[in-house]
């Protein structure tokens, strides 16, 4: 962020990535080559460890790292798990996510070593055996059966690949590895750190956050396998494979392997003939191999644009006609360019076709507890908001999660973290210290380690190697060879701003903010942050989760403090001093809508509030993609979750329950919307669909806010292209007689057989935000008049009754029906509906997918909303739905 500052595939025996050899010196060789060859290739994870700070441990690292070394009182930790992860889990400290809790976690008890040791059973020694990690944070010295295999100076850095051959130091029965892990510093160590986003972990997240494999096979290693793919583009109608791995004879004599493998039903073979210690490259070209040629290839596609199609790559290096190491590798085809436009924009397509990215920044949990389920949840929710894009700066994710992008059809933009070390060498004022000799190596490595791991997923449609900086010259050459060497296959990007850099050019992206509180209407001004270009971090920054949502988070007394204290700091929002109060967003609440008369108001409005800038946001970017000034190719939402539970930043909160920022993106990304422009006036259609549509009815109609119609009109037949499309149906006047100074606006799109297909109410104004831009600075622009929407608040209460009906599905899935209908007497339309489904104790069932929710009827309209759900997050309890709204009284019915 611009100066401020979470389907399974494991990778198994010879896992593509780039190794950080760390060669051991082996005084044990079987006697001949298919000895060892005898042995079938075997991957196993480390379980767990026991882990205890090194101030508590007396005895010697040897004995620490022996068998049968009584770990007596220390605590348990999963295989991936920081520190601070392990002490949670044990119960050692409150629940960090409550109140200020964290606050009492001394941090002194993270500024020493701590050592991680764990067991493994070795059955025989007659193969050789490798302990192959990453995700140390932020280094360790390696220990296995008493023996120091490396130190803390080679083990360096959260994104580094080592290889450890520890086939001298195995025994047979059980042998025990330990890591003396050291204390993390983002400004000192390129690992991870939270920036302004959250109040960061006591801890600093050291630990061990990825796997640690034991790998076991024959003479021969297989390494670095991946396949280049070349689609024919645009007919897609073709495409050429290149198989790659390197051959490694680990042994102390010649050897001669085959090198077989198949993609499908397609395989191909080779021999390799390696002197002792020898590594070779292995290629099957389709110019050597015919069937690497594919004819009508499965493409993959995003997500609403056509199928996640998937490949497998396996190959075997066999030895005297035994089995020595084998890989197994899931890629996709498809075809990612990202050319500068006309404006200097980064444009990206995919197999061809252009694309608006939409997306939002991830957020791992903030004590990196990886929780697939979790992930996977938060995921499926991107893919409801109709967003086709995540962004991770910094803090990227294990295999699983790109795994399930993969399968999910969504695009990912990884990269480097800005405001610590990893842009200490290229900007002074960032809190990075400057870069030593020996830090050069260790982020090459990083990026070598990355590239390897990600680039046979199809989801990863680039790397940014700078965030708010690009790299220097150096620094950059270093990245870009490593990824050059690694056949990266997307576009390298220089920064997520506005940079460029000697090799990777501009970066074709902004980071113009902004990270606080502004109009709706500031998303239309084609200027600062407005939607032109690609804008890769940007929001109206503050989301205040729902009321279920604070009681779980924050003590009464803090939410007091909430509603009538704008001024206070917020342990909840930041730990910069700039993000430290809600200020700006309070004074525009109560600018806009009139100050909050208790919690519950204040909640109501925020919603409201939320929902009307979220959708502006995306909808300015939507309607500005096909522009021939300076369109919009790209906007990420800032963010899209939280590590923890927080005010700010947040489409989804971090218990996954849904408020006004997240239907307010849901109903702007719908695959065929009907929208309303805020400096134009004009209401616009925007197809998010490949195929064009024609047909069409677009109806706007203004009321007051008693529910008095002021104007209606209608245009037929409207026709609006695919992939993004837009055209302007009408347009509103810029005076309507006898509207009030707050008032609605309805609009509807119906399609050639009088079908509702996108519905749309806004709560707007004939005094508009006034925006200063003048004093903008790096996080807002100011408002210095704001909309008067006060109005809202004299609306009648209007009686909304619901009806519910639930299905249970084999899947262990539930979906609830639920009818909605206006209902009793007057004129006034029930704003912003919302239905929660609830257990019997009126708490949340969540997560949740809703077809709509959120929703605007006037007298006598119905609606039907679906809402699905895992059966078991019912705790048992039948299904409840709490209905409530702006101006409709709140009410739980059966489901």
């Amino acid at each position: 962020m611009f100066h401020r500052r979470l389907f399974v595939r494991r990778r198994t025996a010879a896992a593509a990535a780039f190794t950080l050899a760390l060669a051991l010196a082996s005084g044990v060789h079987p006697a001949t080559p298919a000895a060892r060859a005898a042995v079938a290739p075997s991957t196993t994870a480390l379980s767990g460890y026991a882990i205890q700070s090194t101030a508590a441990v007396t005895d010697s690292a040897a004995a620490v790292s022996s068998p049968g070394y009584p770990a007596a009182g220390w605590y348990r930790a999963g295989p991936r798990s920081t520190v601070l992860a392990a002490l949670l889990a044990a119960g050692k400290y409150a629940d960090p996510f409550y109140s200020t809790n964290q606050k009492n976690i001394p941090t002194a008890d993270f500024t020493v070593p701590w050592w991680y040791r764990s067991d493994f059973t070795v059955t025989d020694t007659s193969s050789r055996t490798y302990l192959d990690f990453s995700g140390v944070v932020s280094a360790a010295d390696v220990f296995v059966n008493g023996r120091q295999l490396a130190d803390k100076a080679a083990v360096a850095g959260a994104y580094t690949r080592h290889e450890l051959d520890i086939t001298s130091a195995v025994r047979p029965g059980t042998n025990t590895v330990a890591f003396r892990v050291q204390p993390n510093d983002p400004r000192k160590h390129f690992t991870m750190g939270w920036i302004d986003w959250l109040q960061p972990p006591p801890d600093e997240n050291m630990g061990i956050v990825r796997d640690v494999l034991v790998r076991r096979g024959g003479p021969v290693a297989l390494r670095d396998a991946h396949v280049v793919t070349a689609l024919v583009v645009p007919s897609l109608a073709g495409a050429d494979l290149t198989v790659k791995a390197q051959a490694r004879n680990d042994s102390a004599s010649p050897v001669t392997a085959t090198v077989s493998g198949t993609v499908g039903a397609v395989s191909f073979s080779q021999d390799v003939t390696l002197a002792a210690h020898e590594t070779k490259a292995v290629t099957f070209t389709p110019a050597a191999y015919p069937q690497l040629h594919l004819a009508s290839p499965r493409v993959w596609w995003p997500a609403g644009m056509g199928e996640q199609a998937l490949y497998g790559l396996d190959l075997t290096a066999s030895v005297s006609g035994s089995a020595s190491d084998t890989v197994h590798e899931t890629f996709g085809i498809r075809d990612v360019k990202a050319p500068l436009n006309a404006d200097g924009a980064r444009q990206y397509t995919i197999n061809g076709r252009p694309l608006l990215i939409k997306g939002g920044g991830w957020s791992p949990d903030e004590y990196l507890r990886w929780d697939s389920a979790y992930a996977e949840d938060r995921l499926t929710y991107a893919l409801d908001l109709g967003l086709n894009t995540i962004r991770l700066e910094g803090h990227i994710e294990p295999d699983e999660f790109f795994d399930l992008a993969d399968r999910y059809g969504i695009l990912t933009l990884p990269g480097w973290e800005c405001c610590d070390k990893w842009e200490g060498q290229v900007n002074g004022s960032e809190p990075g210290e400057k870069w030593s000799a020996a830090d050069y190596p260790v982020a090459k490595a990083s990026m070598a380690a990355e590239a390897a791991r990600l680039r046979d997923h199809p989801s990863v449609i680039s790397f940014l190697i700078g965030s708010d900086f690009a790299p220097d010259a150096t620094i950059e050459k270093n990245y870009v060879d490593a990824l050059r060497a690694a056949d990266w296959p997307t576009p390298v990007v220089a920064a997520a701003s506005a940079n460029s850099a000697p090799i990777s050019g501009s970066s074709g992206m902004k980071m113009s903010g902004p990270y606080d509180w502004v109009p709706p209407n500031y998303w239309y001004n084609k200027q600062e942050g407005g939607a032109t270009g690609f804008n890769s971090e940007t929001s109206a920054g503050p989301d205040v989760p729902t009321l279920d949502t604070l009681r779980r988070m924050m003590s009464p007394a803090e939410l007091e403090t909430l509603w009538k204290n704008p001024s206070a700091k917020q342990y909840h929002r930041s730990s910069s001093s700039v993000f430290a109060t809600l200020g700006i967003y309070d004074a525009a609440l109560s600018g806009r809508y009139g100050p909050p008369s208790g919690l519950d108001d204040y909640v109501r409005k925020a919603q409201l509030a939320q929902y009307e800038n979220v959708r502006a946001q995306y909808e300015a970017y939507a309607r500005n993609a096909k522009d021939v000034s300076k369109p919009a190719t790209g906007v990420v939402y800032w963010m899209f979750n939280s590590g923890w539970t927080s005010l700010h930043w947040q489409l989804v909160d971090r218990c996954l329950d849904q408020g006004g920022a997240y239907f307010g993106a849901k109903k702007a990304n719908e695959p065929l919307h009907v929208q309303y422009s805020y400096d134009d006036r004009s209401v616009a259609v925007v197809n998010n669909r490949h195929e064009p549509v024609s047909g069409l009815t677009a109806r706007v109609t203004l009321f007051s806010t008693d529910g008095t119609q002021r104007y209606d009109r209608t245009a037929t037949g409207v026709a609006v292209g695919g992939d993004g499309g837009r055209t302007t149906a009408l347009t509103v006047p810029a005076s309507v007689s006898g509207l009030s100074t707050t008032y609605l606006a309805r609009l509807l799109l119906t399609d050639a057989s009088g079908k509702e297909v996108s519905r749309n109410v806004y709560w707007l104004s004939t005094k508009a935000d006034v925006l200063d831009y003048a004093q903008t600075d790096w996080y807002h622009t100011p408002t210095t008049a704001y909309a008067d929407l006060k109005g809202l608040s004299t609306m009648a209460q209007a009686a909304v009754t619901a009806t519910g009906a639930t299905t249970a599905h084999p899947d262990g899935t539930s979906t609830t029906t639920v009818t909605l209908t206006r209902t009793g007497p007057g004129s006034t339309p029930a704003l912003l509906t919302d239905v929660h489904l609830v257990d019997a104790r009126n708490a949340p069932v969540l997560p949740v997918r809703w077809s709509d929710n959120q929703v605007t009827l006037w007298p006598g309209e119905t609606t039907t909303l679906t809402a699905t759900y895992r059966t078991a997050d019912l705790r048992g309890s039948a299904p409840w739905l709490r209905v409530s709204g702006w101006n409709t009284p709140t009410a739980t019915v059966h489901g």
